[in-house]
C-alpha cells in the first residue's frame, strides 16, 4: 500500500497543473551512504514500476520506491513513511 501511495503522489506532482514540481524534494535512504539523500523532484527522469530513475554522473540510477522516506514541499513535510 505504501508503494502505491508514494507512486500516486509522485504522479500527481508530475501531472497536476496546479502543482509546481520545482517546489518538491524527495528524501530517500541510500544504503551505501547509510543516510537520507535529498533530490529535487525535477531530478527524476522517469517513474517506472517500483522505481524512480535519476541521472547521476551521466548514468541512470534506479531508486526503489520503498527507499523513499519523505516528500517535502518548500521544506515542509507533506508525506512520510
Amino acid at each position: 500500500m505504501q508503494m502505491q501511495a508514494i507512486k500516486g503522489l509522485l504522479n500527481k506532482i508530475k501531472w497536476d497543473k496546479n502543482l509546481n514540481s520545482k517546489e518538491y524534494s524527495i528524501l530517500y535512504f541510500d544504503r551505501i551512504a547509510k543516510s537520507l539523500i535529498e533530490i529535487g523532484y525535477n531530478d527524476i527522469k522517469k517513474i517506472e514500476k517500483g522505481f524512480i530513475i535519476v541521472e547521476r554522473d551521466n548514468k541512470e540510477v534506479n531508486i526503489p520506491l520503498h527507499r523513499i522516506k519523505r516528500v517535502e514541499r518548500k521544506g515542509k513535510l507533506i508525506w512520510e513513511r
